[in-house]
């Protein structure tokens, strides 16, 4: 039996989602919050001035949060709150000796306000429609480290509709730890070959894979810069481009790849 007929069977299959990255565009949320901040002191942060600075920082302190919450996985610390990650990962960034940026320049409530940042933010182009069309089929819930606070502010902000939300908070586990996987599996009573992860990050990927879920990588300009595409493309069962900016590419594509022909869309067999 082919693996999309698999995840078929039964009353429905699931795509599990990443979703900061995945379904919302988190660049643009916090560039915005920065470059409003930033407009109150022009002189004191020369650095911070152009979109193409903004866009750094936030993708710096994008990657120190992954560099903190992996380091914490891999010494088998708890996990935390990831406003509380993020806001340290900031401080360290402003810090360092190319900024300088102490706490009178930029105090605890300008710091607040960007942390919260990252809780409101838009749907990519094509999230909001592609969900909707595969909410037909499927069970799509989220699979995403973080707070439920986090994920409840991210899709309302976002508009993105959701059957269920599981945070790394509310399971107790922190991915790539392969019991973060089998826990949703269990409270969703479907077994590996019934759900697909989908994700924007190749090692929740290979996480999944590697307890038997299929997998759909879903390729976003803001995600996994220092990541071999064409490997990536190898190791999934599904690739989809979503680094265009229209609104069929993305989780519209998926749909077109996975929903059932009476959604006008046609079915792709995932060989095992």
């Amino acid at each position: 039996m082919s693996a999309s007929q698999e995840v078929k069977s039964g009353v429905s299959g699931a795509l599990i989602f990443d979703l900061m990255g995945t379904c919302t565009n988190w660049s643009a949320s916090v560039v915005a919050a920065l470059k409003k901040q930033c407009a109150n002191t022009p002189l004191i942060l020369p650095r911070l001035q152009s979109n193409e600075d903004l866009t750094r920082f936030a993708s710096a302190w994008r990657a120190g949060f992954f560099r903190e919450i992996h380091q914490r996985f891999q010494n088998g610390e708890p996990q935390e709150d990831i406003d509380i990650t993020h806001r340290r990962v900031l401080d360290q960034l402003l810090s360092e000796k190319d900024m300088s940026v102490t706490t009178d320049i930029w105090g605890d409530d300008i710091r607040t306000i960007l942390v919260q940042s990252w809780h409101h933010q838009n749907a990519w182009i094509d999230a909001v429609a592609g969900l909707k069309r595969l909410k037909k089929d499927y069970f799509v819930v989220v699979l995403a480290n973080g707070t439920t606070r986090l994920q409840l502010d991210l899709v309302y902000s976002s508009q993105l509709s959701f059957h269920a939300l599981f945070s790394s908070q509310l399971l107790g586990f922190t991915k790539p730890d392969p019991k973060m996987y089998q826990k949703v599996l269990e409270l969703l009573n479907l077994e590996a070959k019934e759900c697909i992860m989908v994700a924007a990050h190749a090692y929740d990927l290979r996480a999944a894979a590697k307890i038997g879920i299929k997998t759909a990588y879903i390729h976003r300009t803001t995600e996994d810069p220092e990541e071999d595409m064409q490997q990536v493309r190898s190791e999934c069962d599904i690739f989809v481009s979503g680094t265009d900016g229209s609104t069929s590419c993305g989780l519209n594509e998926l749909a077109d790849i996975l929903c059932s022909p009476s959604n006008n869309a046609s079915r792709l067999d995932l060989e095992d």
